[in-house]
C-alpha cells in the first residue's frame, strides 16, 4: 500500500466526484490528482529528492491535504508541525529532520524568520496561504503550476512521515510512521465500519495530528469527500454539518461538549450526522447523553490509540455505548490490532488484573527519529508498551485506568482519576473536569478536583464530595477542588494534567 494509492483508485472509478472542499475551492478527484503531480513536481524543483523531509506549518485546509499527498508523490517524507507549540519547539523537530522545505501558511507565516535563525538548514520556505507571497518565500501557485511528475509510488515499510508527539516535558520525539503502518490502522477502521463509505467527512481536528490523518486515508479508501474548515469552532462546526452534507467527523471529547452545550445548537439541522468518532480522551456518560440527544442519526464511536500505532489500538461500537457497561471501556481491538495486558515483569496478566496496556501489529511504529535508545524502551519483542495501564475483561474488552505514571495513590490504595472523573462530570454545575494527585502530608496523594463550571453555576468542595460519595468510595472523592475558567490543553485536545500539577503544587 501507499499514500496515494486511493487517489489514483478514486480517479479511475469517479473521476468527477468531489474531492475536497475548502471555503470556496472544489477539486474533483481527477483535478485533485492533476494538482498533486504537478505539486510533486514543484517540490522536486526546490531540490527535495527521495527520502528528504518536508514539514508543513498550517491551519487545515484543502493544500494541506494535497501537499501531504504530493510529498509521497515526490517520493519525500511528511513532517506535519504542531501548530500550538512554541517556536523553541517548532525549530527543535525542524532541525532534529533534518528539514530543508517548510510550507507555511499565513497564519505563521511571522515565524519564519525566527525560525530560519533557529534552524540554519532550512533551505526554502513555502507559502500556501490567501493573502499575498511574504519576501523570500515561494509562493503555492509557484510549485502548482509546476510541470507534473509521475507517482513515484512510495509505499510498504519505506518512510510516509514522522509525527512528532509530546514536547510538554523534555523535548519531542519524532514517531517514524511507514505507509504499512498507516494503512494496516486505516484498513482496521474501517473493517469495523468505522466510516460511512462515499460520505462527507468533516475536517475539524488538527491537521496535524495522526487522528485526522487516519481519517483522511481511511475517506479517501472509501471514496469520501472532505469538508474542510481551518480549525475547530463550535458554529463553524454546525453551520459545515448542516450546510455541507456532512456525515461524519472526528473529534475529541473537548470538542462535543462545547458544540452540544453551545447556545445556538438549537438553529443547526445535525440530523444527517451518520458517524461521530472520537479519541484522545473517554467520553463521560453525561456528555454521552447529550451528544446523543444534539445528533440523534449518529453512530458514536471511540477509537483508542496512540501516534506510536498508526493510531489506533482499540474501537468502541456503536452498540458498546448503550451498554451501560462496556461503554465505561476502550473497546476491543481494532481488526488489525492485537491487545494484552502485561505486568511488570512482561508477562500477560489473568483477565480482570490490572497492568500496562501493550500492541502489536502493522501499525506498530517503526521507531523514534534518531532515538534507538526510546524505541528500544517503547517496543519491546514486537510489543508496543503504551505506558497506559488498564483491565480486559473476558471478553476483550479494555478499561482504560489511567497513565500508569499518572495513578493516584491516596493512603495506600490505589485512585484511577477517570473513574473519579466520570462521576464528577455527572455534577449538573460541571462544564469540564480532570482530577489529578497532589503531595499530602497525611495520605501522601490526595485526589484532587480541577473544575469548570457552566455560566452562572456556582460548585462547592463539600457540595461535590456528597455528590461524589453517593457513586465511589470514600478514598476515592475529592479532597481539594479548584476552579478554574480554562484548561491547558494539547494539540490533540486532551488536558494537559502535567500543567496543572505545575499549577497546583
Amino acid at each position: 500500500m501507499y499514500l496515494t494509492q486511493p487517489l489514483h483508485r478514486n480517479v479511475q472509478l469517479q473521476p468527477d466526484a468531489i474531492a475536497t472542499i475548502c471555503g470556496d475551492r472544489s477539486f474533483t478527484f481527477a483535478e485533485m490528482c492533476s494538482q498533486v503531480a504537478s505539486l510533486a513536481g514543484g517540490v522536486r524543483e526546490l531540490g527535495v529528492e527521495s527520502g528528504d523531509r518536508v514539514a508543513i506549518l498550517s491551519l487545515n485546509s484543502d493544500r494541506y491535504m494535497h501537499m501531504i499527498v504530493a510529498v509521497a508523490w515526490a517520493d519525500a517524507v511528511i513532517v506535519p508541525v504542531n501548530t500550538r507549540w512554541s517556536t523553541k519547539e517548532i525549530a527543535y523537530s525542524l532541525v532534529e529532520a533534518d528539514v530543508r522545505v517548510l510550507v507555511v501558511d499565513d497564519a505563521f507565516s511571522e515565524l519564519v524568520g525566527e525560525l530560519r535563525s533557529q534552524c540554519p538548514d532550512l533551505d526554502t520556505v513555502v507559502h500556501c496561504g490567501d493573502g499575498a507571497t511574504p519576501a523570500g518565500m515561494v509562493s503555492y501557485a509557484q510549485i502548482a503550476g509546476a510541470e507534473p511528475i509521475p507517482d513515484a509510488r512510495r509505499g510498504g515499510d519505506e518512510l510516509a512521515g514522522i509525527f512528532y508527539t509530546g514536547g510538554t516535558t523534555g523535548f519531542p520525539k519524532g514517531v517514524m510512521l511507514s505507509h504499512r503502518n498507516l494503512f494496516a490502522s486505516a484498513m482496521g477502521s474501517a473493517a469495523s465500519g468505522a466510516w460511512s463509505t462515499r460520505g462527507r467527512v468533516l475536517h475539524v481536528a488538527p491537521m496535524f495530528h495522526l487522528a485526522d490523518l487516519a481519517s483522511t486515508i481511511g475517506h479517501m479508501l472509501l471514496g469520501g469527500t472532505h469538508v474542510i474548515i481551518p480549525g475547530f469552532d463550535p458554529v463553524a462546526t454546525m453551520t459545515a454539518i448542516a450546510e455541507q452534507g456532512v456525515t461524519d467527523v472526528l473529534l475529541v471529547p473537548t470538542m462535543i461538549q462545547m458544540t452540544v452545550d453551545h447556545p445556538r445548537l438549537g438553529d443547526f439541522d445535525l440530523s444527517g450526522l451518520q458517524v461521530l468518532m472520537y479519541g484522545a480522551s473517554p467520553i463521560s456518560e453525561a456528555l454521552l447523553e447529550r451528544a446523543r440527544s444534539a445528533f440523534p442519526s449518529a453512530r458514536f464511536l471511540q477509537a483508542y490509540g496512540m501516534t506510536e500505532l498508526s493510531p489506533v489500538a482499540t474501537l468502541l461500537t456503536d452498540d458498546d455505548h448503550r451498554d451501560p457497561v462496556r461503554r465505561r471501556s476502550a473497546g476491543q481491538a481494532a481488526p488489525q490490532s492485537l491487545v494484552k495486558i502485561f505486568d511488570l515483569d512482561g508477562n500477560e496478566v489473568p483477565r480482570g488484573d490490572f497492568g500496562e496496556i501493550v500492541v502489536s501489529g502493522e501499525h506498530v511504529m517503526l521507531g523514534y527519529w534518531k532515538k534507538p535508545d526510546e524505541t528500544a524502551g517503547a517496543v519491546r519483542d514486537g510489543w508496543m508498551h503504551t505506558g497506559d495501564g488498564g483491565i480486559m475483561d473476558d471478553a476483550g474488552y479494555v478499561f482504560v485506568a489511567d497513565r500508569i505514571k499518572d495513578m493516584i495513590i491516596s493512603g495506600g490504595e490505589n485512585v484511577y482519576s477517570i473513574e473519579v472523573e466520570n462521576v464528577i462530570a455527572k455534577h449538573p454545575s460541571v462544564l469540564q473536569c480532570a482530577v489529578i494527585g497532589v503531595p499530602d502530608d497525611q495520605w501522601g496523594e490526595r485526589v484532587h478536583a480541577v473544575v469548570s463550571l457552566k455560566p452562572g453555576a456556582t460548585l462547592s468542595l463539600d457540595e461535590l464530595r456528597e455528590h461524589s460519595k453517593a457513586e465511589i468510595a470514600g478514598y476515592k472523592v475529592p479532597r481539594s477542588l479548584e476552579i478554574v475558567e480554562a484548561f491547558p490543553m494539547s494539540g490533540a485536545g486532551k488536558i494537559l494534567k502535567r500543567e496543572l500539577r505545575k499549577a497546583t503544587v
